[in-house]
């Protein structure tokens, strides 16, 4: 091996050697409640599938019959030759399930993120950011090239202190926050966050890629939790979680959507969703504005899944949504205790650092409304068997 090279082999041997190497496993089925993973039929409790829409019948169609309509690829960003009317109608259709005035699409709630943060502040402004922000935040953060202010943790006073610590030292100020944080299931006090931005004339954006389908009426997310309509600036949103399917969005004011028509560089520089991906968003939308039963089925599994592994005796943290961490501390111990579920016909990943602090390494649950109350009772009856077995429990 090249010397140049030498330093990848060293680091990914100390990756080995700390706990911290993720070895990926493969998927040979369709997304639902149970998997066959590395060839094993599992109880999958580790995608963001959580309404079940990933292989819903009704998707799944929307995709083939545009596939026949459109073809597959989309052969030109969004600007030149990329933008379908089904781009538009999905657009559209998002805005109103949000209650906002507009909306625009990407490739991934990544890029969505990443098309936003730069296109709004720059070298001369500031940026206030919750310590435990998404890493594509963090990305867009850095892109931007403006000052990063992190806050303590879903903290409004510790926010309105970092204003008054910077006062004078920015031009433009931008207050960005997950909605729920993906690794501990909390959810931001978006209400409390928007009433230091308001003081602050701070534009206002929050990360709802784990409330939308999850948090408000029918799963409108986390503006609509906190009847905030109209009053956050920007709403970022993925489209490959609740949805099923993949793609992202921004909405809200219809002056930021315009502009990222015309600066966001994912929407300028990379290809549009595809035609059968954009398809299959719109009847996931059909289904949501359809009926809630699917966001009911999906907070009735969480609440009983939850409520049984805290009396089993398991530290489920701060969690109030369907992520549902199980903490267990160092990374070789949350390793250990994934490979032992696995064994015994459950897939839960474990997460370590740096996707969380060290120390805090962890099981993370991923509760969906296609998980039957069965599955749930199969999961539970493991995780006693295993948390025993390695001494978490008693």
């Amino acid at each position: 091996m090249s010397n140049k090279l030498k330093w990848i082999q060293d680091e990914l041997h100390n990756l080995q050697n700390s706990g911290l190497y993720n070895r990926i496993r493969t998927i040979s089925s369709p997304q639902g409640a149970w998997l066959v993973v590395d060839g094993k039929k599992v109880l999958n409790f580790c995608s963001n599938n959580y309404l079940g829409l990933a292989n819903h019948p009704q998707v799944v169609a929307a995709a083939a019959k545009a596939v026949e309509t459109f073809g597959v690829g989309p052969a030109a960003v969004r600007t030149i030759a990329g933008t379908t009317d089904l781009h538009m109608q999905l657009e559209s259709r998002l805005a109103k399930f949000k209650g906002v005035e507009a909306a625009i699409t990407f490739q991934s709630g990544f890029n969505a993120n990443i098309a936003a943060i730069p296109a709004l502040v720059g070298k001369d402004d500031a940026i206030f950011s919750d310590e435990l922000n998404h890493a594509s935040i963090i990305d867009g953060c850095r892109l931007a090239g403006a000052r990063i202010v992190r806050y303590a943790h879903c903290d409004p006073q510790d926010l309105e202190r970092a204003f008054h610590d910077e006062r004078g030292k920015y031009g433009r100020a931008l207050v960005v926050t997950d909605g729920v944080f993906s690794m501990d299931g909390d959810v931001a006090p978006l209400d409390k966050i928007y009433e230091v931005s308001k003081k602050h004339d701070a534009i206002l954006m929050v990360d709802d890629a784990h409330g939308e389908g999850v948090l408000g009426k029918g799963g409108r997310g986390i503006v609509d939790h906190f009847g905030l309509h109209g009053k956050v600036d920007v709403e970022i949103g993925t489209l490959s979680k609740a949805f099923g399917v993949v793609g992202g969005v921004v909405a809200g004011n219809p002056l930021v959507v315009e502009w990222l028509r015309q600066r966001g560089r994912p929407f300028l520089f990379s290809s549009a969703m595809t035609a059968p991906d954009t398809a299959a968003c719109l009847a996931a939308l059909d289904i949501l504005e359809a009926s809630t039963e699917l966001v009911d089925k999906l907070w009735e599994n969480t609440k009983f899944f939850k409520a049984e592994l805290q009396r089993l005796g398991f530290n489920t943290g701060q969690s109030v949504t369907p992520i549902t961490p199980i903490m267990l501390g160092e990374a070789p111990v949350a390793q250990q205790f994934s490979r032992e579920l696995f064994e015994n016909g459950v897939f839960a990943m474990a997460i370590g650092f740096p996707t969380v602090p060290r120390g805090k390494a962890r099981i993370r649950v991923m509760i969906s409304a296609a998980h039957a109350k069965s599955d749930l009772e199969q999961g539970l009856a493991v995780f006693n068997l295993v948390g025993k077995k390695l001494g978490v429990i008693n």
